[in-house]
């Protein structure tokens, strides 16, 4: 017997409602507004974005959370191709941002406390939860670092960097994901 029937099959393949839609959009906002309105966070250099499959169009209903990435971008960490070196790059005079990653996870999980209360967010190793209730749906705040990848030639690719609370690190490209999954969801008219 097939785990799925094809009435859900077909239900996921279908755009949000509007009723979901405005959860979804309410979710980010209401993330948004925490990370901008916080004293220590709004004189930071952050961005916040949708990540996932809530951002490139790919979600399915609301069977499922929304990724917020909120990312550092005053400093950034980076990796270099083997026997290439900070000054073939240009980058061996920029010192340290003065500003760790604990540091900015503490802060973003304060400001959404500050926003939502203690009891509606958890903190997860790699990412902090905004629990769902009838204005929003479900929210994982995801704390990056700008990460540049250097090519031979010195120029590089942005992406996300991140440690668990365990201590270990994740690369990934949230924008170029984003841009992947929308254009796939449009070649196949979301199928």
């Amino acid at each position: 017997m097939a785990k799925y029937t094809e009435s859900q099959l077909t239900g996921w393949t279908k755009p949000p409602s509007d009723s979901e839609q405005t959860k979804l959009e309410n979710s980010e906002r209401m993330v948004r507004d925490a990370i901008n309105s916080d004293e220590k966070l709004k004189k930071k250099s952050i961005e916040t974005f949708g990540q996932g499959s809530y951002a490139n169009d790919t979600n399915v209903r609301l069977n499922s959370d929304i990724d917020i990435n909120v990312r550092y971008t005053g400093g950034y960490y980076f990796s270099l191709p083997p026997d290439v070196t900070e000054e073939d790059v240009n980058i061996a005079h920029i010192g340290s941002s003065g500003y760790s990653f604990s540091e900015f996870k503490n802060d973003v999980e304060s400001s959404l406390v500050n926003k939502f209360s203690r009891k509606e967010v958890v903190r997860n190793d790699k990412c902090i939860t905004v629990k769902a209730n009838t204005n929003r749906i479900e929210t994982d705040v995801v704390p990056t670092w700008n990460f540049r990848r250097y090519s031979k030639d010195g120029s590089y690719v942005i992406g996300a960097k991140f440690w668990s609370d365990k201590g270990k690190p994740t690369v990934n490209y949230p924008k170029q994901h984003i841009e992947n999954g929308k254009n796939k969801n449009s070649n196949t008219y979301r199928r």
